[in-house]
């Protein structure tokens, strides 16, 4: 049914009788405007802006009374906003996207002024005008409309699990503007008091406690508290028959009561909320420590969602991916490392995120950096074991594939648009943002740059803050104003770094010249970039740590040994890349079985990095992997074939270089698996040792991927299918990735290949679980067959198959071997449609990457072709301009090394 609009008097500021009988909702007119009471004035509004507001208008308050029935296709909503119009003016920029308004009213000292709604651009720019100037001074505007719930995890959008409808928010970035109206920017902070009108029984979380429930017009209705001061985009509700776990926090040194705790997920997941009720206390107590102050709100509820990217971090709502939090102790290492560092990234978010919030999204890096280094941090502080620290090493790292291109942007970069503004969430913000906070920290000291943290904290308390307020908290606790510019160095300009180490002559210990570039790709001229790099480095046990502030200098060792190994990047933290000298590459390479993770992945990614750059040799990489896959520490030999296996996934190595790296792997893994052992069954390995289990899970990958060992397959394929029969112990679900996709192959051979996708798809679509579903799906997406390809996105209309599922599989076939030509055509052809939304939160931005596995310059040429003119001042263009940059360098680097790379490979016994 259709709810009619609520009365403005149950609200906490009531209107005028005439105000309060709203009329009832009719079918949606047209969101780009409403009729006009009156005759258009001859005056005309200022010039519209393309991003930021004009700060003619400071909202105070908000006041949202939403009916939300998720069973049904639209919302309504009344909503209230007390603000302070700074000049009288009869015109008033705004925000709401696809509104179906009914009612916008200006209240001036008590009486009711009718306005005109206007939606003034496609991103949810919105006009208000007025018959005559609103006077300067205190006001409230008064809005009734509904609108459409989305179907991706975009705005206020709705999944049906089972045969139950939730609703859920996602407002972050720009879209809390499609579902009320408001002053959508993050500089804006003020108190929003809700009440949700539900069906009865449902439950609603907001980010407030629930203070009562009432009932009208045969509807709950869930009243809350007023919050403290947030930004539209951290406003959070849902709707739904959730399942909830309940606990509470102990008390702390920094708050001296218990902390209401809840873990709420759909009906089906009621039996896996135990782990994440248990596993949440520690790290916000992890957390009130670091922060030296108790958790910012009132309380804390952690909520799931099955097609929410991510995380969200919601202010005492948190909002997390289905297999973030439903999980238990026999979950694999890598999903206990992802609970605790996403977890520890997002509650982090509270203090530094929502208590304090960027002025303008051109800081938001500092939110995401600094949040993303917290959840590696505090992650490794709940669990040891579980060595998720220098997982932040590795994102960083990955980030320098990106930061090397000269299509780019700093992770500081102005932003005056609102399509510039999903583009600043990507691995320059996370990784590299991330790891620089980890190198500042790391050379500061972690005491002093955690009483730097604190000394920003408390001067922007409910506040808003910048990136020069926190470089200078920095520079002031450490006392070293060479760190504001070290730090604004890597901020605010792009690329990464390169550290050309040579020996130099000494009378006495060990010195080693050293020397800064831009790094850059075989063929691609170097940009003359210079940066003051925190400089660590290690020879044998001594390590020496600097500002590297020119473009050359010297590192020390008084007590060093020439037969001592250097170490560029002493514990990884340093975001740079190094170059040695041959007898030095050959030294470290030979001690890679030994090294700690973060200097083994500096070591992976550099000496790659050097083959890149036309320096290193494919055999470097070959004998880099064969001792570094022997290394203990899972990160380490979890990057011990990377390079190895970018040059083959880029098609560098021809056909019997390629077979010769396959039994390469199979040789180097086969010895290692057999301390492990390996059985498929469910619950095999439960209570494992996280290391242990981590060590079996990559070698399993790798033999039964890389190096398609025959047995090892065979023991997944027939794990697989009696699973597929209906034994549901004989695969455990840490296995899925790898078997599902083995079957599938093997089932495909047989005549009526459609039977065998339609029953593994059948076997997803009929499941929420949330490690089931999505891999069953992406084993149907990376088939490698064209008429299966072809079957899943031309045929299949399931309604159990969520928009963006379809668009994931849209982006497996089009990166998968054997489909990716038919993926390429289907995405041409048909994006418009991708690009209309439906797959969430910064999907559009992201599109164009599912294209840079591609590796040649006359396929980039034909993406710039293809792409570039639909895409060309759109979200994704970076995405895109980035994608072309990708495969015309690989397309160099081929041609240049592809045929010596060989040779050298196929050497390899």
């Amino acid at each position: 049914m259709r709810a009619r609009m609520p009365a403005a008097a149950l609200l906490a500021v009531a209107l005028p009788l005439a105000l309060a009988q709203a009329t009832p909702l009719r079918a949606a007119p047209d969101p780009a405007g409403m009729p006009s009471p009156a005759a258009p004035a001859a005056d005309a509004p200022p010039p519209a802006p393309e991003g930021q507001l004009p700060d003619a208008v400071r909202p105070t308050a908000y006041r949202l009374d939403l009916t939300v029935d998720p069973a049904q296709p639209r919302f309504s909503g009344h909503v209230e906003i007390d603000a302070t119009l700074k000049a009288p003016s009869r015109f008033v920029y705004l925000h709401g996207r696809d509104l179906a308004m009914h009612r916008a009213v200006a209240m001036v000292g008590g009486k009711p002024i009718t306005g005109t709604w206007q939606q003034a651009s496609a991103t949810g720019l919105a006009l208000l005008t007025f018959p005559t100037p609103l006077p300067a001074g205190p006001i409230t505007f008064a809005f009734d409309y509904d609108a459409g719930f989305q179907d991706g995890p975009a705005g206020l959008f709705r999944v049906k699990v089972g045969d139950d409808w939730y609703g859920w928010s996602q407002f972050e970035s720009i879209d809390a503007r499609s579902a009320y109206p408001g002053f959508d920017q993050p500089g804006y902070k003020q108190p929003f008091t809700l009440t949700l009108r539900t069906p009865a029984g449902l439950t609603a979380v907001s980010n407030a406690p629930e203070t009562g429930l009432t009932h009208a017009g045969g509807l709950d209705v869930h009243h809350f508290a007023p919050t403290p001061p947030l930004p539209t985009y951290l406003l959070a509700m849902m709707v739904g028959p959730f399942a909830t776990a309940s606990g509470a926090v102990p008390p702390t040194p920094q708050r001296d009561q218990p902390l209401p705790l809840r873990i709420i997920s759909t009906r089906q997941n009621a039996g896996q909320l135990s782990f994440a009720l248990a596993a949440t206390a520690p790290i916000i107590t992890h957390l009130e420590a670091y922060f030296g102050q108790s958790f910012p709100y009132p309380k804390l509820d952690q909520i799931t969602a099955p097609i929410m990217p991510g995380a969200m971090e919601n202010a005492g709502a948190d909002l997390y991916e289905d297999s973030l939090l439903v999980l238990d102790d026999k979950a694999t290492t890598a999903q206990k490392r992802e609970f605790g560092m996403v977890v520890s990234h997002e509650l982090s978010h509270q203090w530094f995120g929502d208590l304090v919030t960027p002025a303008w999204w051109d800081d938001i890096w500092l939110n995401e950096s600094f949040a993303n280094w917290m959840g590696y941090r505090i992650g490794n502080a709940w669990r040891p074991d579980l060595h998720i620290a220098d997982g932040a090493l590795a994102e960083g790292f990955a980030a320098m594939n990106t930061d090397a291109l000269l299509a780019g942007r700093p992770i500081h970069q102005p932003i005056t648009r609102d399509s510039q503004i999903d583009a600043a969430f990507d691995s320059i913000t996370y990784g590299k943002g991330g790891h620089v906070v980890a190198m500042i920290a790391a050379f500061m000291g972690d005491d002093l740059f955690r009483d730097g943290v604190r000394h920003y904290m408390a001067a922007h308390r409910y506040g808003s803050g910048t990136s020069a307020e926190f470089f200078g908290a920095m520079a002031q606790v450490s006392g070293d104003p060479r760190l504001l510019p070290a730090m604004q160095g890597f901020t605010d300009q792009q690329g990464v770094p390169l550290l050309t180490f040579a020996p130099a002559e000494s009378r006495s210990g060990v010195v080693f010249s050293v020397s800064q570039s831009r790094y850059a790709h075989l063929g691609t001229p170097a940009p003359d970039t210079r940066w003051t790099v925190p400089l660590c480095v290690r020879l044998g046990t001594e390590r020496q740590c600097q500002l590297l502030d020119s473009p050359s200098g010297h590192v020390w060792f008084q007590h060093g040994s020439a037969a001592d190994v250097l170490i560029p990047n002493a514990g990884g933290t340093g975001y740079y890349r190094f170059e040695l000298p041959p007898a030095e590459w050959h030294r470290l390479i030979e001690s890679s079985a030994t090294l700690p993770g973060g200097e083994a992945l500096a070591l992976a990614d550099s000496l790659r990095a050097s083959f890149q750059a036309g320096r290193a040799h494919a055999a470097d990489l070959a004998r880099l992997a064969e001792v570094m896959s022997a290394n203990p520490d899972s990160h380490a030999s979890a990057a011990a074939l990377s390079g190895m296996d970018q040059l083959d996934a880029w098609g560098l190595f021809d056909k019997p270089a390629a077979l010769a790296y396959h039994r390469f792997v199979g040789r180097l893994y086969r010895p290692l698996l057999a301390p492990y052992g390996f059985n498929p069954r469910a619950g095999a390995y439960a209570g494992e040792d996280a290391e242990t289990s981590q060590r079996r899970a990559q070698i399993v990958a790798r033999l039964a991927g890389t190096a398609r060992d025959t047995a090892l397959r065979g023991q997944l394929l027939q794990a697989a299918k009696a699973w597929m029969a209906g034994d549901t112990t004989a695969l455990d679900p840490a296995w899925y990735d790898l078997a599902l996709p083995i079957w599938l192959a093997d089932a495909r051979r047989g005549w009526n290949w459609r039977n065998s996708a339609g029953a593994l798809l059948d076997k997803a679509l009929a499941s929420q679980d949330p490690l089931l579903r999505p891999a069953a799906l992406h084993a149907l997406g990376t088939s490698g067959r064209v008429e299966m390809a072809r079957w899943l996105l031309d045929e299949v209309r399931d309604p159990r198959l969520r928009t963006p599922e379809r668009l994931h599989l849209v982006g497996a076939i089009a990166a998968t071997p054997g489909t990716a030509g038919f993926g390429y055509g289907w995405m041409r052809d048909n994006l418009a449609d991708l690009l209309k939304g439906g797959g969430g939160i910064f999907f559009a931005s992201r599109l164009p990457q599912v294209l840079s596995g591609l590796c040649s310059v006359r396929l980039a040429d034909a993406i710039a072709h293809d792409f570039g003119p639909s895409l060309a001042g759109k979200t994704a263009q970076l995405e895109l301009d980035r994608t072309v940059e990708r495969v015309a360098d690989c397309g160099r680097l081929k041609d240049a090394r592809g045929t010596e790379a060989s040779v050298e490979i196929a050497k390899l016994r």
